[in-house]
């Protein structure tokens, strides 16, 4: 799935993170990430954001996270909704797939 514009997910409240994904032609992934349990969590939330980038098949895009202790299953929700807004796709939340 192509990036095509930017888009920002979440919010700064605490158990949430933000997330604004931005289209990296010729530059691959690129991950920022901001966050108190970065040295404790750092590796997993980076691992999380690469695998719904590899699942939607996005193979350029640059990740800023601002992340206030938000749990597994909430960066990878606020993941699939960046990213298909920035591709222009709905998302089916109905389906385990999203419908793709």
């Amino acid at each position: 799935m192509e990036i095509k514009e930017t888009a920002m997910v979440g919010t700064l409240e605490s158990g949430d993170v933000a997330i604004t994904l931005d289209p990296n032609p010729g530059r691959g992934i690129e991950i920022e990430l901001e966050s108190d349990v970065k040295p404790q969590f750092g590796t997993a939330i980076e691992r999380a954001v690469r695998e719904e980038l590899e699942r939607f098949s996005v193979a350029e895009a640059r990740v800023r996270l601002v992340d206030k202790g938000a749990l597994d299953c909430v960066i990878r929700a606020r993941m699939a909704c960046a990213i298909c807004r920035c591709a222009g796709v709905p998302y089916d939340w109905t389906r385990e797939d999203g419908g793709k």
